[in-house]
Formats: structure tokens, C-alpha cells, sequence
């Protein structure tokens, strides 16, 4: 397997992995090799460094003499870092988002206190109320959302009641 640093015709870079150079080279003639970033086929190979795990000798093993250039210095030790300071509460809710919900979570109490449960009749209760076939009253249910589309066309008007999170726990 090699992998290949790659740019593609709008300047993306990225890198992707082959089973070979001539792997590489048939895909990219095909077309099959593509920016995961905006889908351009016009790729190309980057420049990079070859990354060598380890010095081999005769045979395939490691080379057991030591390197003829001067090891590199060990890096100077850094400071220690400061202690963590104490974890303070974090508010997984804004004050204002909780406030939001709270109003949310009155209006639908006050609709649901104050209106008809006409359950999965909604949208036959709801064409009624409108065409004068029944008394005007306040009422809720549920509609798909093709029964809800059919609703809005035909100019009926209703609204979603909100549900939060909480409502499903």
C-alpha cells in the first residue's frame, strides 16, 4: 500500500490510499480518483517526503550498527504545565433557551386545556370546522404530513403544536 498526498484543479489538498503507483495512475486515467471536497477528478500527486519506518541491513532486518550521523539532541524538557484549575458548572441550557422552552411548554398546556383531542380525525374535523359543516371550536390532533399539505392548500389554517425534547423523555 502507498499513500499519496494529493491536489485536485481547485487548489484542494488531500490524501488518499493506493495498492500502487500504477494503481494510482490507472484510477486517476479513469476518472475514479476525486476530490473528497468538491468532487473535481482533475488530481494530481503532491510533493511529499518519503516516511521510512526504520533503517533495513542485508535480508530485511534491522540494521543493527549504529547510524553514522550524530543522533539528534533530546528536547530541552518543558516546564510543567500549571495545574488544572477547579471545573466550574457548566449550564447545558442559556437562560434564554430555557425561558423559550417554558413559554413553549405553556402553550401547548394552554392548548391542550382549552381545545378538543380530536386525535387522527384532525384533518376531516379541521376541512369540517372550515367549510361551515360544524360548529367553530378549538381543536387538536394529529396529521401526516401529506394530510397537512392537502390542509394548507386548500387554505385551511392550523398550526404544529410544539414539542420539546422533555415531551419524549
Amino acid at each position: 500500500m502507498i499513500r499519496y498526498a494529493l491536489n485536485c484543479g481547485q487548489g484542494h489538498n488531500f490524501e488518499s490510499w493506493f495498492a500502487s503507483s500504477s494503481a494510482f495512475d490507472k484510477q486517476a486515467k479513469r476518472g475514479l480518483v476525486t476530490c473528497p471536497m468538491c468532487g473535481s477528478a482533475k488530481v494530481e500527486k503532491a510533493i511529499m517526503a518519503p516516511n521510512l519506518a526504520a533503517s533495513l541491513g542485508p535480508g530485511g532486518t534491522a540494521d543493527p550498527r549504529p547510524p553514522t550521523a550524530t543522533p539528534p539532541a533530546p528536547p530541552p524538557q518543558a516546564a510543567p504545565a500549571p495545574p488544572n484549575p477547579p471545573k466550574t458548572p457548566v449550564a447545558m441550557m442559556s437562560s434564554a433557551e430555557r425561558e423559550l422552552r417554558h413559554k413553549l411548554k405553556e402553550l401547548r398546556d394552554h392548548i391542550t386545556k382549552n381545545a378538543h383531542y380530536v386525535g387522527p380525525r384532525f384533518p376531516e374535523e379541521a376541512r369540517k370546522i372550515h367549510y361551515g359543516e360544524a360548529e367553530h371550536r378549538s381543536i387538536y390532533g394529529e396529521a401526516s404530513p401529506e394530510e397537512a399539505q392537502q390542509l394548507h392548500e386548500e387554505g385551511i389554517e392550523f398550526h404544529p403544536l410544539p414539542i420539546l425534547p422533555d415531551d419524549k423523555n
